[in-house]
């Protein structure tokens, strides 16, 4: 990629970026929400025509083209959020238009799920090709989605966040097939906002910031401190900035809530101005139990209490309406609205406040909107703009701005910081402390053990759908954590 330049309404988003990548390399890019590592990689898959600069794939200069042109090059991406189909099978995604054919046309089941299976073993995923996707966690359907681009033989493959939402034995298994694809002389474009992963797997590193590259070079020529201050342009420190509001009164209780095959007597307290954190591996159960709380997938059993009375919560709307939010792991698929605007998403949940008689009073709307997405510094173009079109960061502050227009006592977040650069998390971490500030009790689900311990005044850990144990912040540390998350009996404080 050579002097690449794209300009959207209002935004250079690519700013004359250079890249070369070498066969046999893993070619890792880092930079902030925004900064245009995303666009850049729509311009080499197809999807974005550049408006200035060339890119020349194996020797040869490239022009537009769509998306399956690019992959039939030998170029294959990954891309950060998922867009799987859900009610096809496993083999059916990965093989997802170009299908093996009997020779009348029809689809062959059995060679495409042999062959599907064939790939899944080889890489060490455990599913079957004839399960539904559907049926899969996101860590299993990310997955599945390494496994449709190794499938293609590409001679290069672009992986953008592919980490953000699998456990550390999945990450190893990836990792696996990095080294194998590397080893085949495969190049590989490897985009993470985790800092301990690019020494871990790269060759070479590039630092895009603003749409620029700001540095490119060996990985030996980098450490975490010099790539955090060229990413943002200036020295971040307190990452994970300390709540410094007292607990108040309990906010929230539950007790002994229940749902079969998934959680069982589940128990805690959340107190006004507190951020609890939990704690666990992949499939101990903790999102499946704040969904219940706020009504996604009600328990089967158990009792719910807001400020000290008991509370029936069937639905979301009984949630909202009990004072209960939550921002689901799932951004894309449950939390943004990606072709509605800025303003419609931050306004949704509240638009009741603005209708007057049958009409709703757009300036009202907006000016409501507006003050909440700027008091989270989310960055945008014009509040009309489509929400897809903002980094995964700023679309997560207009969440959080969507939940500040509503009378709220108690915020769930779960994994609010996957996939969000290291200078946008620190504003989410400081919102979560703002937060708190206002008397909000806060709950966070993270699979980052410095995220848990660094911001939580309280971790609960779970287990395979127990609560295992729970640690106050002065006695926890990783190894605490983690003999909890692997212990096969509940605790009790």
């Amino acid at each position: 990629m050579k002097d690449i330049v794209k300009i959207f309404p209002g935004v250079r988003a690519l700013d004359g970026v250079t890249l070369r990548v070498r066969p046999g390399s893993v070619h890792v890019i880092v930079g902030e929400n925004g900064a245009g590592k995303s666009t850049l990689m729509k311009v080499i898959s197809g999807e974005y025509v550049a408006d200035g600069g060339e890119m020349i794939y194996k020797g040869s200069p490239v022009g537009k083209r769509s998306i399956m042109e690019t992959i039939n090059m030998g170029i294959s991406m990954i891309a950060q959020e998922l867009n799987p189909v859900g009610i096809m099978t496993v083999a059916e995604n990965i093989f997802l238009g170009r299908e093996p054919r009997l020779t009348k046309g029809i689809v062959d089941d059995r060679l495409m799920n042999t062959r599907a299976q064939e790939i899944l073993d080889e890489m060490n995923i455990p599913y079957r090709a004839t399960q539904q996707l559907r049926q899969l966690p996101v860590s299993g359907q990310q997955l599945v989605e390494i496994a449709k681009a190794v499938s293609r033989n590409a001679s290069l493959v672009i992986m953008d966040e592919p980490t953000s939402s699998i456990a550390d034995k999945e990450v190893d298994i990836l990792f696996e097939q990095v080294n194998k694809l590397r080893d085949r002389g495969v190049g590989i474009i490897y985009i993470t906002h985790k800092m301990d992963e690019v020494f871990k797997i790269a060759d070479d590193i590039t630092v895009i910031r603003d749409g620029k590259g700001i540095e490119t070079g060996p990985a030996s020529n980098f450490d975490i401190d010099k790539l955090i201050t060229l990413m943002v342009g200036r020295q971040i420190t307190d990452l994970y900035p300390v709540n410094q509001t007292p607990p108040g009164e309990v906010v929230l209780e539950v007790k002994d809530l229940s749902k079969r095959g998934k959680y069982h007597d589940i128990s805690f307290q959340l107190h006004r101005g507190e951020i609890l954190g939990f704690a666990g591996l992949v499939g101990a159960g903790r999102s499946e139990v704040m969904r219940a709380v706020f009504g996604l997938e009600p328990a089967d059993s158990g009792e719910i209490y807001i400020d000290g009375e008991k509370k029936r919560i069937r639905d979301t709307t009984d949630a909202f309406a009990n004072g209960i939010g939550m921002v689901t792991e799932d951004r894309r698929g449950e939390g943004i609205i990606p072709a509605a605007s800025v303003k419609e998403n931050a306004s949704i949940a509240s638009i009741r406040k603005y209708v007057k008689g049958f009409i709703i009073d757009e300036k009202a709307e907006l000016a409501a909107a507006k003050a909440s997405v700027d008091s989270m510094a989310a960055k945008y173009a014009t509040m009309n703009q489509p929400i897809r079109n903002l980094s995964g960061g700023n679309q997560q502050k207009v969440i959080l701005s969507r939940l500040m227009l509503m009378d709220l006592k108690v915020l769930i977040l779960d994994e609010p910081t996957r996939g969000i650069d290291v200078g946008a998390k620190r504003e989410i971490h400081q919102l979560m402390c703002d937060f708190a500030a206002r008397g909000y009790g806060v709950v966070m689900i993270s699979s980052e053990m410095p995220e848990v311990l660094g911001m939580s005044d309280r971790i609960i850990v779970m287990h395979e759908g127990y609560v295992t144990g729970e640690l106050l912040r002065a006695e926890a540390s990783q190894e605490a954590v983690m003999r909890l998350a692997v212990a096969s009996t509940p605790q009790h404080r």
